[in-house]
C-alpha cells in the first residue's frame, strides 16, 4: 500500500512540474463543411471574400452562422452545396 502511495505521490509531482501549455489556433481554419474566423481578422481584411473563396475551392456556396463579437470570439461560416434561393425564380409543377 505504501509503494502504491508513494508511486502516486511522485506521478503528481512530474505532473506538477510539467509546463502549461495553450495549443494555438490559425484565424482562419476550415474543410469541406465550414469553417471560422478569428473575429480580430474582421477589421483587418475581407473575412466574407475570404469564406466564399474556401467554399468555392469544394464547389461550393457560404453561409454565414454565427459571431462572438468580442476579442478571441468567431465567426463560423458552412459551407453548402445549393443556395438557397433560385436565380429564375420558384420551381412551378405543369399538370
Amino acid at each position: 500500500m505504501r509503494m502504491i502511495g508513494a508511486a502516486s505521490l511522485v506521478a503528481m509531482g512530474m505532473l506538477a512540474s510539467a509546463p502549461v501549455q495553450a495549443q494555438w489556433v490559425p484565424p482562419f481554419k476550415g474543410n469541406d463543411t465550414g469553417g471560422i474566423i478569428a473575429y480580430g481578422l474582421a477589421s483587418q481584411t475581407d473575412i466574407r471574400a475570404m469564406a466564399i473563396d474556401h467554399c468555392a475551392g469544394y464547389g461550393k456556396v457560404v453561409k454565414f452562422l454565427g459571431v462572438q463579437a468580442y476579442e478571441g470570439g468567431y465567426i463560423s461560416f458552412a459551407c453548402r452545396w445549393v443556395p438557397y434561393y433560385r436565380a429564375d425564380g420558384a420551381v412551378r409543377a405543369r399538370y
